[in-house]
């Protein structure tokens, strides 16, 4: 959900940026997509962190380690590729971009 959120600013930015718009700064996409995956992986490492602990022991104390954030940093990275070949693929075309 937060990389499709966070998907939507950004297409409505490159299709004002394709459709001649003068916003200040220029052209900045590249930058503005590296924030975004750089969003996304962030929000991915905490999210599953909080969510995921390690499997209980003998003990059964739930642990959370960085291994949690692990899992959902690489989980993030290919969700936000995907969410923009989405955007840029099928909807930038579709909405004239």
């Amino acid at each position: 959900m937060v990389a499709i959120v966070l998907a939507a600013p950004l297409l409505a930015y490159d299709v004002a940026i394709r459709g001649g718009a003068s916003l200040p700064g220029g052209d900045l996409r590249t930058a503005a997509v590296a924030l975004y995956v750089l969003a996304v992986l962030l929000a991915g490492s905490a999210w599953t962190y909080l969510w995921v602990p390690l499997p209980t022991g003998a003990s059964g104390l739930r642990r959370r380690t960085g291994w949690s954030a692990a899992l959902g940093a690489f989980a993030s990275l290919p969700i936000s590729y995907l969410v923009l070949v989405v955007a840029f693929q099928v909807l930038a075309p579709a909405l004239g971009g």
